[in-house]
């Protein structure tokens, strides 16, 4: 396989590629109309658009006339217009039309890549391996359900993935948290793994307990929350993180690493309405209502996780760059697994 994915012969996990063969989240659904969108997928720049029947494409994002962005252009029908001269692509990336062809010449051979994607639970999966896809996107079966709540916030980060993904695993840095926290006293209690997961089981005492419909006022007054026991499960399901604090929320982060020192990433909080059984009675399309109007009901507490988050995770990677050498002392087991996860990963591609 060509090598923009794979690692450094010295195996420095601040310095791990991806492996390919993974569905990636590039885009929102909502991020991807029939105006192209330019994405970047560990160092492929990437194209996405719809086509008339609202079927979403993705290409490589280069004419290879003269090697512009096709992100640049527009959708013509179902094909992508370059900006510059004009030049048509299909869906399969082949040369479809050049608009000043003469009548003694045949149109261009020449092809881009084609990228496979599908549009699931309100995001663009994109498989940016060079084999078929043997694998499926990870489920978000929530974003569907009349019964949880979500809210989405866009984490862009000036850093490697895995110091991102340490972060989601690090159950211990609530203290970062003290005034945004959804939980404290966190304790690891056992870690499971596979060769495509690390899943890290804590306890914790949670600040929210949603039982009541009043209890929902927790989300926005601190004054109402009261500490409680739950567990606290967090998993790293390459190339992406899944968490659930008791039966009340769950968190997604969907990941797009950039390159060795940009990551982007979707987090996603779902709120579980599963406790009010008599909003379970009510007409399908009020509780559709009901879940479309409480969109981003978390927003305020999530971005600001976010933000003291990012601001961490950068000081790490401007740290790791001034002096690579320097040692961590690592009191988390967990992060050992993940490190272990994220090398055999991408060994594999060897």
């Amino acid at each position: 396989m060509t090598s923009v994915f794979e690692t450094t012969q010295n195996n420095d996990v601040r310095q791990l590629g991806i492996n390919p063969n993974h569905w990636y989240v590039v885009a929102r659904s909502s991020e991807v109309t029939n105006k192209p969108v330019g994405v970047i997928l560990w160092k492929q720049a990437i194209a996405l658009y719809r086509d008339t029947q609202g079927q979403v494409h993705a290409l490589e994002d280069r004419c290879p006339h003269r090697q512009v962005k096709l992100s640049h252009g527009q959708v013509v029908g179902n094909e992508l217009e370059c900006a510059y001269h004009g030049w048509r692509f299909n869906s399969a990336g082949k040369c479809a039309a050049v608009p000043y062809l003469a009548a003694n010449q045949k149109l261009p051979n020449c092809t881009i890549r084609r990228y496979p994607v599908k549009e699931q639970d309100g995001f663009i999966w994109l498989f940016p391996g060079n084999l078929e896809p043997s694998v499926e996107p990870l489920g978000l079966p929530e974003w569907e359900h009349l019964n949880y709540i979500a809210t989405v916030s866009v984490i862009n980060c000036n850093a490697h993935y895995s110091y991102l993904i340490e972060n989601l695993m690090d159950m211990y840095h609530g203290h970062l948290h003290q005034d945004l926290q959804a939980w404290a006293e966190a304790n690891l209690e056992d870690i499971d793994e596979d060769i495509n997961s690390v899943d890290a089981h804590y306890t914790a005492q949670s600040y929210y307990k949603i039982d009541k419909i009043w209890s929902i006022s927790q989300l926005f007054f601190p004054a109402l929350r009261k500490l409680h026991p739950e567990p606290l499960d967090v998993s790293y399901v390459y190339p992406h993180w899944v968490s659930t604090l008791g039966k009340d929320f769950k968190i997604y982060c969907l990941l797009c690493p950039v390159n060795e020192t940009q990551t982007k990433a979707y987090l996603i909080h779902f709120t579980s309405l599963n406790a009010f059984w008599r909003l379970h009675k009510l007409p399908v399309w009020f509780r559709r209502f009901v879940k479309d109007s409480l969109f981003g009901a978390a927003q305020k507490l999530l971005d600001g996780l976010v933000v003291q988050d990012v601001q961490m995770i950068e000081e790490e990677q401007q740290a790791y760059l001034h002096n690579s050498q320097r040692r961590n002392y690592e009191l988390n087991r967990a992060l050992v697994s993940v490190q272990r996860l994220m090398k055999s990963q991408v060994e594999r591609l060897g």
